[in-house]
């Protein structure tokens, strides 16, 4: 058979008139025609868009970490002031007990006197989940129910149910909100605290009320007659010494065993040592008559007192803690103690301030805030040196305020909370956009550098930029959605930083593809107006003379060490 001969091909379409992609071109350079023939409606827009950042912030929660299910958390108890080891050990296990009866809890460690002061009468439960696939509640549920669990128990019990933090932050325990009242009075400061801490517990975001001033521990007081030791010859000091050697006990030698060593200590015998009476029968040196009971000098009563003092820049401290519901925000409660303290009408001399996560979420919000302006400024010299152009990196810079409030949108409407890590995720959403804001200008002076008329360079610029920046956002969008619907540990990381990237990038993308050419053509009519030229020739002139001047003083340097 004959061979089939040549025939004529068929107009081919280009990839840009697809039936998916040329509506959105059709339709984007119909709305970008638009903004340019009214371009205050898209800069009262903008401007809208930048002033809703204020109540968006107010309304959105604030946290110093966000909320992760890590399998995990921890119960801290504290019976009452006095008691022994034994019976803390007895009521703390029972506590946990009632923990393992719990669905979804594997087991249950108890860690008696723990951390520094190392006190007897208190105890932290370390609370092991099954995986998250493998329970039907949440962490923050169990949370929940380990509190009614422990609300059976009399009040006089401490209790205190917080995840493990791998970032603490400091402060005496691991608390949401650690508040701190410190000033020169015992009585005064004990009730300042007090009422605060019933304040506290009227605000409905917080729960596991507590106070580091913990009164009640049994003690025995020593009332000394001063005139009275003065006519025995028995000095206050010797007294005070005689107590603390007798009932604390002093390192007198060492023994040594093998190759241990032990500390031998001198004390009182139990019995003599433990009631008013036996103390009184002790004896304490006299320059009159050799030894005297010290019944003869003191005396002594029992009573009850603060279990620690705890200070401060030399100052009695007193520090108020507190949780934070799920979905609740740091920020918001120590606003809300802020203002109780100042209905309190405080006394100059007392202080307050934070500790702990509480303390560190304020320096986290000042650091990100200098962090954001020195990007800005490191951004404006980049561009300026990259456009050789004064102008158009403000033009670049001033879409990336228009990505906060979309940001903040997406946080809200997921109810995630600004934090850390959505922080982080800030950072990067600026640079996605100001990335397209630079195909963009780029471009545009590339066109307008060829002869093309400016509205004309503007709208051919940004319709050939429109799929790459489309491309590249759909990418992004599908490389962060895992971390937006991830689960288990650290999942609550992930979406801090995906929510606020995913969302704050598919919402502000349309405004940010109509306000970049909108900025570009009002700051290009700035550029060419009279008054610019004027300053900018005298800017010009000022920056001329410094390069001469450097290039003389280097000349001159350079010819004295060649000399050399």
């Amino acid at each position: 058979p004959p061979a089939p001969g040549p025939r004529p091909l068929g107009p081919q379409r280009s990839s840009k008139e697809s039936r998916w992609y040329g509506p959105i071109d059709r339709t984007y350079t119909a709305m970008l025609r638009w903004s340019m023939a009214h371009r205050w409606v898209v800069v009262l827009a903008c401007v809208l868009a930048i002033v809703s950042i204020i109540p968006l912030f107010n309304m959105v929660g604030k946290n110093f970490l966000p909320v992760d299910d890590q399998s995990q958390f921890e119960v801290s108890v504290r019976t009452p002031e006095g008691s022994t080891l034994a019976s803390t050990s007895a009521l703390v296990e029972k506590v946990a007990a009632d923990l393992r009866r719990m669905p979804g809890v594997t087991d249950a460690l108890v860690t008696i006197g723990g951390g520094q002061q190392q006190v007897v009468n208190t105890a932290s439960i370390y609370v092991k989940l099954a995986d998250l696939e493998e329970r039907e509640k949440s962490q923050d549920e169990l949370m929940v129910e380990a509190r009614s669990v422990l609300q059976k128990y009399p009040k006089e019990l401490r209790t205190s149910v917080q995840q493990i933090a791998a970032i603490s932050g400091g402060g005496f325990r691991n608390a949401d909100i650690q508040y701190v009242v410190g000033g020169p009075d015992l009585q005064k400061l004990t009730e300042y605290s007090e009422k605060l801490t019933e304040k506290m517990k009227t605000i409905p975001d917080v729960v596991d009320v507590d106070s580091s001033l913990i009164v009640g521990k049994p003690e025995l007081r020593v009332q000394i007659d001063r005139a009275r030791a003065a006519d025995l010859g028995v000095k206050v000091g010797d007294i005070a010494q005689a107590l603390n050697v007798l009932v604390a006990g002093q390192e007198v030698s060492t023994f040594n065993e093998g190759t241990d060593q032990y500390d031998v200590r001198v004390r009182a015998i139990g019995q003599a040592r433990t009631s008013p009476e036996a103390l009184e029968n002790l004896f304490v040196q006299s320059s009159k008559t050799g030894w005297t009971n010290l019944s003869s000098v003191v005396h002594v009563e029992e009573g009850t007192g603060p279990s620690a003092i705890d200070r401060l820049n030399r100052q009695r401290q007193v520090t108020l803690f507190g949780n934070v519901k799920p979905g609740g925000s740091q920020a918001a409660v120590i606003e809300q103690m802020d203002r109780f303290v100042a209905e309190l009408n405080v006394d100059s001399s007392y202080s307050t301030g934070l500790a702990g996560r509480s303390k560190e979420l304020g320096k986290a919000g000042t650091y990100f805030m200098l962090a954001f302006l020195l990007s800005f400024i490191f951004m404006y010299m980049i561009l300026a040196a990259q456009f050789e152009s004064f102008i158009h990196p403000i033009t670049i810079l001033l879409t990336l305020p228009l990505a906060i409030p979309f940001g903040i949108l997406s946080l809200l409407l997921t109810g995630q909370t600004v934090n850390i890590f959505s922080g982080l995720g800030l950072l990067l959403l600026f640079g996605v956009v100001k990335k397209n804001a630079i195909l963009q200008i780029d471009h545009t002076n590339e066109l307008r550098s060829q002869g093309m008329e400016r509205l004309e360079a503007i709208i051919q610029a940004n319709r050939d930029r429109l799929r790459p920046i489309l491309m590249t956002t759909i990418a992004l969008v599908a490389g962060m959605m895992p971390l937006t619907i991830s689960s288990g540990p650290g999942s609550g990381t992930n979406r801090s930083i995906g929510v606020l990237v995913v969302g704050g990038q598919s919402l502000c993308l349309l405004l940010t593809l109509l306000a970049v050419p909108v900025f570009y053509s009002l700051f290009d009519d700035v550029g060419r107006s009279r008054i610019f030229s004027r300053a900018w020739s005298k800017v010009s002139g000022t920056f001329a003379w410094a390069r001469r001047r450097a290039s003389a003083t280097a000349h001159m340097f350079f010819g004295m060490i060649g000399k050399q």
